[in-house]
């Protein structure tokens, strides 16, 4: 099985084919994102799953089925999870998760490496790890601690009890919750406006974001003072200044 995408415009969704992560839907999730990555036509991207789930981690079949045959199933973190979402996280164009279902232990730690998220009302989310006696991956801890502060990830990660989607927007870690049948269209309204937006600008706000909890003020005060001073060179803060001055929609064009 392996990940589905379709572009519309200069959007692209990637879709999940099944609800556990296995070797095959790993790699070519990993395989798509690097070549949006390299895509210079894509100016933001959905992820998105099949039918009532959009992610739970690990297939557990063919986990068990590695344990039973004493293969060392857990090699897969460094070897297929991290470049996965290392992938993701190297995407410097917007990317929303429409979350349309369950969603659960790396699956929740794919979701939150996203920038806006969209999620079905009602989906159950989970960290999931320790109910498995295992820790967490994926970055979940850090993602979590970013979304929701240390000692609520801290509750989440250690009582793994599952919660809604609309206390996950209660709490930070979703943006929009819609109805099911709505998720994947309002997700991809809003990537669609994210790409007709000033592309440049979007890829510095992601930069700093990435490194804003854990810099000093002096780190984060040159980095953006060098990101402005790029980005004053722009055709879109041109065009988005002549705008201004004329009263009119400014028609960005990524660059």
């Amino acid at each position: 099985m392996s990940v589905q995408r379709a572009d519309d415009g200069a959007v692209a969704t990637l879709t999940l084919p099944a609800p556990g992560l296995t070797h095959d839907i790993r790699r070519s999730l990993t395989e798509h994102l690097r070549a949006l990555a390299d895509d210079a036509s894509v100016r933001a991207v959905v992820l998105t799953g099949t039918g009532k789930a959009f992610c739970v981690g690990q297939d557990l079949a063919q986990h068990v089925e590695e344990l039973r045959e004493g293969r060392p199933a857990l090699d897969v973190v460094p070897a297929e999870y991290n470049p996965m979402v290392l992938a993701l996280a190297a995407l410097r164009v917007p990317v929303v998760v429409a979350v349309n279902g369950a969603c659960a232990g790396a699956g929740l730690g794919l979701a939150l490496a996203g920038d806006l998220r969209v999620a079905a009302a009602g989906a159950k989310f989970t960290t999931a790890f320790v109910g498995v006696g295992l820790g967490s991956d994926s970055a979940l801890a850090s993602r979590l601690v970013h979304c929701v502060g240390g000692s609520r990830a801290a509750e989440l990660l250690l009582l793994p009890a599952p919660f809604t989607a609309e206390q996950a927007a209660e709490w930070g870690m979703v943006h929009r919750v819609v109805p099911a049948e709505e998720v994947l269209a309002t997700a991809q309204a809003l990537a669609a406006q994210l790409a007709a937006g000033p592309t440049a600008a979007f890829r510095a706000v992601k930069e700093v974001l990435a490194t804003a909890a854990t810099d000093s003020l002096e780190t984060t005060l040159a980095k953006e003072a060098e990101l402005q001073s790029a980005l004053g060179h722009t055709h879109d803060h041109q065009e988005a200044v002549e705008a201004f001055l004329s009263k009119r929609k400014p028609d960005f064009q990524g660059n």
